[in-house]
């Protein structure tokens, strides 16, 4: 089997059985391309048979190369997927893959923009861009994200079939697994704006939003959008798109709702993604606690 053949499987497994991304599946595959690279001609027995120093060889070339601690990890995280589907090909299911522990990464947290600061940057980018249908189309978007939760892609991957919005809307997130969004009042007439000004037809199967040459949108184009929409209001620098989904978690907890709803309507595959939020809303209290107590 040629390294070619090697890695197009590894790619239909990411594709087909594990329903990654495409932008997981790029990523992987590269990783799994260095290393073969790195290792020279190879095969399934050969990979299955790896151990962590090759590993660690692997990983010294990277760090040199310049990638930091997150890099890095990710990249432990794909070679060690990458084995173990190597170990099923050569018949070692069972068989453990080298052991190896990857650099430790200090977590962030999210950082959530207010209510008002979420409205008023949708608003911002509706009036800063530079036809109307344009400017509605970007706060459709936003308030999607802020309103209901949705990631960019997610909101950037509907199609005219969603419309017109009910109550709920059924959206399609990571690993292909669907769920169901309510929709607020004011995100249904948001989009029902932009379709109705948006110069190209709205079809099923099409997607919802579009770019100025009527192509699907990109995300670069509404992070450009948000980032000019910001500088106008004052915002700082993570006042991004993505912090509008953070901040639709962080003021439903505030507002008294449960994990596991939350984990539902984030479309989280595990608990542990969403109690972060438990730790944003203490910083936010703590953050007021500091500036409003005349002996903090």
């Amino acid at each position: 089997m040629t390294r070619a053949d090697i890695l197009a499987a590894w790619n239909a497994h990411l594709t087909d059985v594990r329903r990654r991304s495409p932008h997981t599946v790029r990523a992987y595959g590269a990783a799994a391309a260095r290393l073969l690279d790195h290792l020279g001609d190879t095969s399934w027995p050969a990979l299955a048979r790896l151990e962590a120093p090759a590993l660690r060889t692997q990983l010294a070339a990277r760090r040199a190369e310049g990638i930091g601690n997150v890099s890095a990890a990710r990249e432990l995280s794909a070679i060690k997927s990458f084995l173990a589907f190597a170990r099923g090909q050569a018949g070692l299911t069972e068989a453990t893959g080298p052991r190896m522990r990857g650099p430790r990464i200090k977590k962030g947290l999210p950082r959530p923009v207010t209510p008002d600061e979420a409205v008023n940057l949708a608003a911002a980018v509706d009036e800063d861009a530079s036809e109307p249908w344009i400017g509605a189309r970007d706060r459709a978007v936003l308030l999607l994200l802020y309103g209901a939760g949705l990631r960019i892609s997610e909101a950037l991957s509907l199609t005219g079939g969603a419309l017109p919005l009910g109550e709920v809307l059924v959206v399609t997130g990571k690993g292909r697994k669907q769920r169901a969004v309510p929709i607020l009042p004011i995100v249904r007439d948001a989009v029902a704006d932009y379709a109705a000004k948006c110069p190209w037809p709205v079809m099923r199967g099409e997607p919802l939003f579009r770019g100025a040459k009527g192509g699907a949108l990109s995300q670069g184009m509404v992070q450009k959008a948000v980032a000019r929409a910001r500088i106008v209001l004052g915002l700082p620098a993570t006042a991004t798109p993505h912090a509008l989904r953070h901040s639709f978690a962080t003021h439903l907890l505030s507002a008294g709702a449960d994990l596991r709803s939350l984990q539902e309507l984030l479309g989280h595959a595990s608990l542990g993604s969403t109690q972060i939020y438990t730790k944003v809303d203490a910083a936010v209290l703590l953050d007021v606690y500091r500036n409003a107590h005349p002996r903090a």
